[in-house]
């Protein structure tokens, strides 16, 4: 049993320190040796743990993304909160998470286009990264009108409207490089106040 623990943080190890070598060079100017000398092991030791350099790139990804979730879980379980609270914090976690791994959005856009220039479905992995985001997000809306706090509108539609704000937080961050996300959020509250009863 204490292989199995010891080798699971090895591998958590690995992924963290593999995301700063990905965030640092950008996912096509990695090797695999470039990530064993950062870890400090050889390139044997390295494929115990993983197969590629795409394998530890969507692994770290996976576990980066299970720790937002983590932190999303904690703010929907808080009875304290309204559904509209929980909306306009779940979000605002969101958007600090873009904020803190906004070189990291960079380099998954980058690796997004290599993978549609290969031919391969971008928006298909795409989706399946987001798929319990917008489960969430469409949770607290259905929360909120079961409630009263929202109007009854359309589920779906509400949901594609924060999501896309989302979006747009992340090209803003990744493509035009900007530093403040004021108007994101504005907007974003602007849209959890129109779902409100009036």
């Amino acid at each position: 049993m204490a292989i199995v623990i010891e080798h699971e943080k090895r591998k958590r190890e690995i992924l963290n320190k593999s995301l700063d070598i990905f965030i640092e060079e950008g996912f096509e100017d990695v090797t695999f040796q470039k990530i064993a000398d950062r870890c400090g092991i050889t390139r044997t030791t390295l494929y115990l743990y993983f197969r590629d350099k795409r394998e530890i790139f969507t692994d770290s990804i996976r576990q980066l993304t299970s720790l937002i979730e983590s932190r999303l879980k904690k703010i929907i379980r808080d009875v304290s909160l309204s559904a509209t609270e929980k909306l306009h914090a779940t979000m605002n976690e969101i958007l600090d998470a873009f904020m803190e791994n906004r070189k990291l959005f960079t380099v998954l856009l980058n690796y997004l286009i290599q993978l549609q220039k290969a031919g391969k479905d971008a928006g298909e992995r795409v989706r399946r990264r987001i798929i319990r985001l917008r489960h969430i997000l469409s949770n607290l809306i259905n929360e909120g009108i079961a409630s009263g706090e929202f109007r009854p509108v359309n589920v779906h539609d509400a949901d594609e409207m924060l999501y896309g704000l989302l979006e747009s937080a992340i090209f803003r961050l990744s493509v035009l490089n900007q530093q403040n996300l004021s108007e994101i959020r504005s907007a974003i509250n602007q849209a959890v106040t129109c779902l409100g009863v009036t």
